[in-house]
Parts: C-alpha cells; structure tokens; sequence
C-alpha cells in the first residue's frame, strides 16, 4: 500500500525525533536529573575553606553522594540594636528531599541539619566547625557551600556510620529575600537545590 507523502513525511519525521532521543539519553545523563547535578558536581573545584583537610591525603572514603531539592526557611526577627519595628530574615531551618544517582527520592533533609533516608536506618545530624568553615557560591544569589561535621552527642547510624565530613556545594538558591520583612510575624520559604558529600577516614 503506498503512503500518503505528507503521511509519511510525518512518521519518518517521528521516527528521526525517537531516535536521536533515545541516543541522547545513552550519551549521558538526562538534563537536569539529579544524576547530572551529582555528575557535574564531580567536576567543580572545591574551596580550600571547605575542603576536607589534608592531614591524611589520600585516606578518605566517599560513602554517599546526593541532590538535594527543596527550600530553606526563614522568619522574621527584631534586628539587634536597630529601632522597633526593625526585621531581617534569619534562618530556620532546610526541608529537601534527597535523590540518588539513580534519580530515585531516597530520604529528607531538614532541621538539625539532618539528614535521614527512608527506612530509619540510616541518619546523621551535623554542625558546623568553629569557626565555621564556608565559601560562597561561586553563584552570588545562592547560599554559602559548607564544610560540616557530626553534631557532638550523636552517632550516625546505618550508611552514615563513621561519617566524619559533610559538604554542601553546587548551591542554587536559598538566599533570603533582599527585601526585609516588615513585622514579626513573617516567613518565607525560598527554593534551593544542593548536593551532599559525606565523607569518611578510610583506615
């Protein structure tokens, strides 16, 4: 049976599109997944402030690397030593889901800061260093990346044990907003997305 031309037009038309598709995604990550935010995570240069310390070069083992996507809350709060009715924002807390290399959601990020995939086995809670270790975000509207350690009087538990570095880089976001609140009452949630390092001495 002969074709219609614009038919066939058509589904070869279909046919080339489904192809270099498919081609794409053998070439590499998909856009924008959280495997090619981990991927080009790989290849940034790393601050020395938030390096992990070469004390024993070499002897250290990642154990987990992830995305993270989610906000960053603030509220409002009486700037010191201003007048009444003075506000700026100050961080509360982060609430992000994490995702693995293979794009699944496989945990939470929040408050603490902690970090616990599902399942309950496997959690960490962190501080910072003093002083804290931080740089900025090569990006100016995003937040600092970060060098963190386990937080005194927890013990990370399941693929975190003996975790003893924790880096927050490849920041988008998060920043509270320029514009300061204007009473005490306010909040704000501001969108941001990270990827996680958690790091540990390899014997």
């Amino acid at each position: 049976m002969k074709l219609n031309p614009v038919i066939s037009i058509v589904l070869i038309t279909a046919v080339m599109v489904t192809i270099a598709t498919g081609c794409k995604k053998e070439d590499g990550p998909v856009a924008n997944s959280p495997l090619s935010h981990i991927a080009m995570s790989e290849k940034l240069e790393i601050p020395a402030a938030i390096d992990l310390p070469v004390k024993f070069p070499g002897n250290y083992k990642r154990v987990a690397t992830y995305y993270a996507e989610g906000v960053q809350k603030y509220k409002a709060q009486q700037k010191a030593g201003s007048d009444p009715g003075t506000y700026e924002w100050v961080f509360i807390a982060p609430q992000a889901d994490l995702y693995d290399a293979s794009n699944r959601t496989i945990g939470t990020h929040s408050a603490g800061p902690t970090w616990h995939l599902f399942g309950g086995k496997d959690s960490i809670h962190a501080q910072q260093f003093s002083p804290p270790r931080t740089a900025p975000s090569p990006d100016p509207a995003s937040i600092d990346w970060l060098l963190l350690m386990p937080r005194t009087g927890t013990t990370p538990t399941g693929i975190f044990k003996d975790v003893i570095f924790i880096q927050r880089i490849a920041t988008k976001g998060g920043k509270a907003p320029a514009k300061l609140p204007v009473s005490a009452n306010e909040t704000v949630e501001v969108s941001y997305t990270a990827v996680y390092r958690f790091t540990k001495a390899n014997p």
